[in-house]
């Protein structure tokens, strides 16, 4: 189809993606965001393969490579610094040819609002409702402007406003059981090796590094608490210590290294999977659609999959825009139910949902060779839509 216009409602990861892709295809694109400034949430995304050959389709390949950090090797240790396994990634490189490129979210972010163009996102533009008819769609914002066009994407996060109109219910987010604390820190070899993630592991916690461009280090730590425990940002460090008592010295390290003040800490929540992902000429994308826990390192990349599915429906196929959608929906809904409903279970493995399972996951990870962990990844990798 040509000659749409294509309005976006978020300038997320998955907004501007689609964003790009949808003017790459000829299409009139409109993005409006609620926030006064564009500010990703969270400090950085292990941006595993698949998102990065999303990238590398839309012509963003060197801007990736250059902001992604190299991670050569991935290894896990125990609480008490124990290795428990230790081994390179070329494996799954060769398999699924493309690096990842773990990245900070704001570089990612500053990279997708250069390629997609920085003014042409309206902020402070809440979206309140939404109507459509026979040949066009309208998205009502508060101030009371109408942004009308062929399609409407709803790509406004995890507490998607469009997603109860379009699966006609509410929907309730769900804490997952940990919290997490992330952000950066300077690259340093006291506490991991430059080009290795690694995932320390014990009592249902995690601490993790990961590189990130400009000699940084992401880091997150996990919890399992129950929802609703006190924030307060001066006290994180007193907190991990203590909720990290004992642990490794490159923990005890990280913790006193972090700023307080630019860590964030999250509940994390996810979506049940949703049985619908479109109505008429509204699409969900993102977050709004699969709203995931972070286990899989895969909600940034089922973003720009989305993106580049239904560009490609809608320049692919010809009957209406609701077909288009609907091929979309049908093309995503079963993989990103997998994605969510595999995020959850590696998430309970993980903080001991079930202790035991938790206790014999840290038993298998003595004997890993990397072989099993390598193609469970490259399983999810090959499994979107480029091969």
């Amino acid at each position: 189809m040509e000659n749409l216009k294509v309005i976006i409602v978020g300038a997320g990861m998955g907004g501007l993606t689609t964003g790009i892709a949808m003017r790459q295809a000829g299409y009139t694109v409109e993005i409006y965001d609620r926030v006064r400034e564009l500010r990703p949430a969270g400090a950085g995304i292990s941006l595993w393969s698949n998102g990065v050959k999303v990238l590398n389709r839309l012509g963003l390949g060197k801007e990736i490579a250059s902001i992604g950090g190299i991670m050569n090797r991935m290894a896990y240790h125990s609480m008490t610094g124990e290795t428990l396994t230790d081994f390179s990634l070329q494996m799954l490189i060769d398999w699924v040819g493309q690096r990842p490129y773990p990245v900070t979210r704001s570089d990612l972010q500053s990279m997708l609002l250069d390629a997609f163009g920085p003014g042409l996102v309206q902020l402070n533009s809440r979206c309140v409702a939404v109507e459509q008819d026979a040949d066009s769609v309208t998205a009502i914002f508060e101030d009371g402007y109408r942004a009308t066009g062929d399609l409407l994407i709803a790509a406004d996060g995890t507490h998607s406003q469009i997603r109860s109109y379009v699966v006609e219910q509410a929907v309730e987010r769900r804490y997952v059981g940990y919290v997490n604390w992330n952000g950066l820190v300077t690259a340093d070899e006291r506490l991991v090796p430059k080009d290795s993630w690694v995932i320390y592991v014990g009592e249902h916690k995690r601490a993790s590094m990961m590189p990130v461009g400009g000699d940084r280090f992401y880091f997150f730590l996990d919890v399992p608490l129950p929802k609703g425990t006190e924030s307060v940002p001066e006290q994180y460090r007193e907190e991990l210590s203590s909720h990290f008592k004992g642990w490794a010295e490159p923990v005890q390290t990280l913790i006193q290294t972090l700023d307080p003040m630019t860590t964030n800490r999250v509940e994390i929540h996810d979506v049940e999977p949703l049985s619908q992902l479109v109505k008429g000429r509204v699409a969900l994308l993102g977050d709004a659609a699969h709203s995931t826990a972070p286990d899989l390192g895969q909600g940034g990349c089922q973003a720009m999959e989305d993106a580049l599915v239904l560009a490609n429906y809608l320049q692919t196929t010809n009957l209406s825009v609701e077909d288009a959608l609907k091929r979309y929906e049908a093309a995503r809904l079963s993989r990103v139910t997998d994605i969510v409903n595999r995020a959850r279970k590696r998430s309970d493995v993980t903080h001991g949902k079930d202790p035991i399972k938790t206790q014999q996951w840290y038993e298998e990870l003595k004997h890993e060779d990397g072989l099993k962990i390598l193609k469970a990844i490259s399983n999810t990798i090959l499994a979107g839509p480029l091969h």
